[in-house]
C-alpha cells in the first residue's frame, strides 16, 4: 500500500501509481475544492475505488467522520471513530462491490458526544464507472427528533400501564444508555433515616453489561448523600441540571476513586419534578448518567432531559394517584386493615370461589367490649390507640390466605380460608380473645378490655357474604348478651341447620323452574333509566333494567332472581332476551324521534367470554335496524379482572365493529388501573356506593374526583350512577361529570312512559 501522506495530492499519486491516479486523481482534486455547504458542516463527499478498497474523503466528510481528509488506503481508516457495535454492520454493507450503499451508523468522540451519520452512494451515471461516489450526512437532529417522539410514546405507555416506578425508571435509563452511548445511569430519591435526617439514596440503576462497573455500582449503592452534596445532591437542591466534566479530579465528586477504577470520566444529572395541585413544584428524584468519555455540553442528553424528566414525573404521579385510590377504596385510615366495603367485596369473592370449588370458609365478627367507656374516660386518642394496636395484633395472628378488616367503630372481622374443623376455629377464636385481653398502654396507663366473637361458616350458615355476616353478627350479639369475653358459633350443624339448608336448596330449584317458565311465557319486561347530559333536559342514553312480573301480578326484584339465574346458567338465555328486546325498543324510540339515543345493556360473565358474541350481536342489530354505535355493553371490573385473556379479545372485537363498551362499578377495588391500556372501552361508570357519600364524605369525594380526572386524561366518558340529591348533582357538575344517572333526574320507565316524559328530548 502507498504511504498515506504521499497520496494526498494528484501529482504525487500519479508519480507513485499512474493507474490509480487516473481513477482517483479527479476525486482528490474535487476533495480539495472549497464547498460552502461542506464548510457549514451540512454534508461531505466521498469516493471509493472498489477493487483496491481505497477511499477519498472531502474536508466535510472527514470532519463528520472525525478523521483526516484526502486519500485513505482502507475503509477501516475512514471509519475508525465509528461506534464498535456499528462497525461490523457498516463494513458488511461496504464489502459488496458495485452495490448501492445506504446505511446509518454512529460516531462518538469526547467533544461532540454521540452523532448519527448517513452514508449514501450516488447511482452510476456512466456505464462501467470505476469509482463509486456518494455523500455522508449528519442526521443527528432527525434521529434526536425521532428519539423524542419515541420517549413521548414510551411516556404514554408507562403512564397507562407500568406497574411499578422501578420498572419505568429502569427502562428509561436503559433507553438513554443504549441510544445515547452512556455507560450507566441511576435514579436517586430521598429516604428517611433515624432522627428525621433526610438522605438521597440510589433506588434504581442500569449499566451496560459488557462494561466493568462493579466497584462504581457498589459505591453508588452504598453511599447516602445530603442535599447539596456531590453532583446528585446539588441537582436535588437547585433543581437545575449539572455536568461533572472530570470525575477523577473533581474533589467535590464523592465517588471519584471508584470512577477512576472503572474508567469513567464525565457525567450529567437532572431533576425529576412535577407541579402539585397546589401549584408548587415537587422534586421527586434525580437521574444521573456517566460515560467513559470527556463529555461536553454538545452531547445530546441535555436536549432530552426535559422529556425524560416529564416521563418519570408522569409515572410517579400516576402511581401515587393509583395508590391513593387503592387506599381510599380499600384501606381503613386508622388501622391499615381492609375497610368495610373492601372486606365485603373479599367476602363475596370468597363465596363465589368456595361455591365453584366446593370448599368451606369461616367469618369471625369481633366486637370490643366496653370500648365506649375507654373513649369517655381517656378520650378519642386513647380509643384510636386501642383500635390501631388491636388491628396489629389481629394481623400478627399470621393467618395465611385470610383477610382482616375493620367494619367500623370497634367492630372487626376475620375471613378464614379454609375454615378447618370446629376445634380449629375454636382455637383461633381463643387467640383473638387473648389478643383483646392483653393490656393496652396509653400514656403509662394500662387499659384492659375484652372482646365478643361470633363465627359463621360457609355454606352451613349462608351462601352469600351478607348472609354470613348477619349470622356472625347474630352469634356475636348472642355472646355479648351471654356475658361477653367469649365466642359463639351461629350453628353447630344440628338437624335444624340441615333442614334449613335443604329448604334453601328447594327454594332455589323452585325459582329456577319459575325462571324457565318466565322465559317461555314472556313474563320479563324492560324498564329504562335515563342518562342525562349536561342538563336535566337532554337524555343521551337509557340503561335497560330487567324486571319479572309473575302471573299473579307481583314484580320480583332483580337481586332475588339474578343470582339464581347466574348459578343455574339461565343468565345466558335471559341476557340474549334482554339484548333483543332492548334493540327492538331502541328502534321504536328512534322512529318516534329519539334519533340518536343510546341503550346501555348489562352483560353477565358467561356472555362476555363467548368469542361468537360480536357476530351474534351484529345479527340482532341488523334485524332491528340499529347501528352498533347506539348499543353500549356494560361489564363489571370484576369480570374483566377475573378472565382478562378471554374477555379483552371479545371487547376489542366489539369495539372494532363500532359497539361501545363501558366499565361498570368502576373503583370497587379491582386492579384494573394496571390494565387500563389493554382495555378497549369507551366509558367508565362510577359506582353508586361512591356517589352516595357526596359531597360530605372525604374519601368518596376524593375517589370520584380522581376517576373523573382519569377519564378526562384517557379521553373516556364518565357516568355517575345513583345520583339522588341536588348536592350530589352539584358536586359532580362542578368537577366536570357530564353524564348523570339516578332517581334525582329520572326513575326507570317503560318505553311509552319514556316517550310521554321526554317528548322533545332528541327531536330537532
Amino acid at each position: 500500500m502507498c504511504d498515506h501522506s504521499l497520496l494526498y495530492c494528484p501529482d504525487t499519486l500519479a508519480a507513485h501509481d499512474p493507474d490509480l491516479s487516473q481513477k482517483l486523481g479527479p476525486a482528490l482534486v474535487q476533495a480539495n475544492l472549497p464547498d460552502t455547504a461542506e464548510k457549514l458542516g451540512l454534508f461531505g463527499r466521498w469516493w471509493c475505488e472498489p477493487q483496491t478498497g481505497q477511499w477519498v474523503l472531502s474536508t466535510g466528510a472527514a470532519s463528520l467522520l472525525d478523521v483526516s481528509a484526502g486519500l485513505h488506503p482502507t475503509g477501516h481508516s475512514c471509519f475508525e471513530q465509528v461506534v464498535p457495535d456499528d462497525v461490523l454492520r457498516l463494513m458488511a454493507d461496504l464489502r459488496e462491490p458495485g452495490q448501492a450503499i445506504a446505511c446509518e451508523f454512529r460516531i462518538i468522540n469526547e467533544f461532540d458526544g454521540l452523532r448519527w451519520l448517513r452514508m449514501v452512494s450516488e447511482p452510476h451515471l456512466v456505464p462501467g464507472q470505476a469509482v463509486q461516489t456518494g455523500v455522508v450526512v449528519d442526521v443527528t437532529s432527525s434521529r434526536l427528533a425521532a428519539m423524542r417522539e419515541r420517549f413521548c410514546f414510551e411516556s404514554t405507555q408507562f403512564l397507562i400501564g407500568t406497574p411499578t416506578l422501578g420498572e419505568a425508571v429502569t427502562k428509561v435509563i436503559q433507553l438513554v444508555c443504549d441510544n445515547l452511548g452512556w455507560e450507566c445511569g441511576a435514579y436517586w430519591s430521598l429516604e428517611q433515616q433515624q432522627m428525621g435526617e433526610h438522605r438521597l439514596a440510589c433506588q434504581y440503576e442500569w449499566h451496560q453489561p459488557d462494561y466493568p462497573l462493579a466497584s462504581f455500582i457498589a459505591d453508588t449503592a452504598a453511599i447516602r448523600l445530603a442535599p447539596g452534596e456531590d453532583l446528585v445532591g446539588n441537582v436535588w437542591r437547585t433543581m437545575q441540571p449539572a455536568w461533572v466534566e472530570d470525575m477523577v479530579n473533581d474533589q467535590d465528586f464523592v465517588r471519584r476513586k471508584s470512577a477512576h477504577a472503572c474508567g469513567l470520566q464525565s457525567g450529567y444529572a437532572f431533576a425529576v419534578s412535577y407541579v402539585t395541585l397546589g401549584g408548587r413544584r415537587h422534586s421527586h428524584g434525580v437521574l444521573e448518567f456517566y460515560s467513559s468519555l470527556s463529555r461536553q455540553r454538545e452531547a445530546q442528553l441535555p436536549g432530552l432531559a426535559a422529556t425524560i424528566g416529564e416521563l418519570i414525573a408522569q409515572t410517579v404521579q400516576r402511581l401515587e394517584q393509583q395508590e391513593l385510590i387503592r387506599q381510599l377504596a380499600q384501606v381503613d385510615d386508622l388501622t391499615g386493615l381492609a375497610n368495610r366495603k373492601h372486606f365485603h367485596h373479599l367476602l363475596d369473592a370468597a363465596c363465589l370461589s368456595a361455591l365453584s370449588w366446593g370448599t368451606s370458609f369461616a367469618v369471625l365478627n369481633i366486637d370490643l367490649d366496653r370500648f365506649k367507656q375507654i373513649n369517655d374516660a381517656f378520650g378519642h386518642e386513647a380509643g384510636n390507640l386501642v383500635l390501631h394496636e388491636f388491628a396489629q395484633r389481629l394481623q400478627r395472628l399470621g393467618l395465611a390466605g385470610s383477610a382482616v378488616g375493620r367494619l367500623g367503630g370497634d367492630e372487626f372481622a376475620l375471613l378464614v380460608m379454609p375454615a378447618g374443623s370446629a376445634a380449629q376455629l375454636q382455637a383461633l377464636g381463643e387467640r383473638v380473645l387473648l389478643a383483646a385481653r392483653q393490656p393496652f398502654l396509653f400514656e403509662r396507663q394500662e387499659l384492659t378490655m375484652s372482646a365478643s366473637v361470633g363465627i359463621s361458616v360457609f355454606p352451613d350458615d349462608g351462601w352469600t357474604g351478607s348472609e354470613l355476616m348477619r349470622c356472625a353478627d347474630a352469634a356475636m350479639y348472642r355472646r355479648k348478651h351471654g356475658g361477653r369475653n367469649g365466642l359463639s358459633f351461629f350453628s353447630s350443624g344440628t338437624s335444624g341447620t340441615l333442614a334449613e339448608q335443604r329448604s334453601a336448596l328447594a327454594r332455589q330449584l323452585t325459582m329456577e323452574a319459575e325462571l324457565q317458565r318466565a322465559l317461555l311465557n314472556h313474563e320479563f319486561f324492560l324498564a329504562y333509566q335515563p342518562v342525562f347530559g349536561r342538563d336535566a333536559e337532554h337524555m343521551v342514553a337509557v340503561e335497560a333494567l330487567i324486571r319479572w312480573r309473575r302471573p299473579g301480578g307481583d314484580v320480583v326484584p332483580p337481586d332475588l332472581f339474578i343470582p339464581v339465574a347466574e348459578q343455574s346458567g339461565l343468565i345466558v338465555q335471559i341476557g340474549r332476551w334482554v339484548v333483543k328486546q332492548a334493540c327492538h325498543d331502541l328502534a321504536q324510540l328512534h322512529r318516534c324521534g329519539f334519533t340518536d339515543l343510546q341503550v346501555n345493556v348489562n352483560m353477565a360473565a358467561p356472555e362476555f367470554v363467548n368469542p361468537n358474541l360480536p357476530g351474534e350481536l351484529m345479527a340482532v342489530l341488523q334485524a332491528c335496524g340499529v347501528a352498533p354505535r347506539h348499543l353500549c355493553l356494560e361489564l363489571t371490573e370484576g369480570l374483566v379482572m377475573k378472565q382478562p385473556d378471554k374477555v379483552i379479545p371479545v371487547m376489542a372485537a366489539l369495539r372494532q365493529l363500532g359497539f361501545k363498551v363501558s366499565l361498570d362499578d368502576f373503583g370497587m377495588g379491582h386492579s384494573s388501573l394496571s390494565r387500563m391500556k389493554m382495555l378497549p372501552i369507551s366509558s367508565l361508570k362510577i359506582d353508586r356506593s361512591f356517589v352516595s357519600g357526596l359531597p360530605h364524605d372525604r374519601g368518596d369525594a376524593a375517589i370520584v374526583r380522581t376517576i373523573l380526572d382519569l377519564g378526562r386524561h384517557m379521553k373516556l366518558q364518565v357516568i355517575a350512577e345513583g345520583v339522588e340529591t341536588d348536592a350530589q348533582l352539584l358536586f359532580l357538575r362542578q368537577f366536570g361529570c357530564t353524564l348523570i344517572q339516578g332517581f334525582l333526574l329520572g326513575r326507570p320507565k317503560t318505553v311509552p312512559e319514556l316517550m310521554a316524559a321526554h317528548p322533545q328530548t332528541t327531536r330537532d
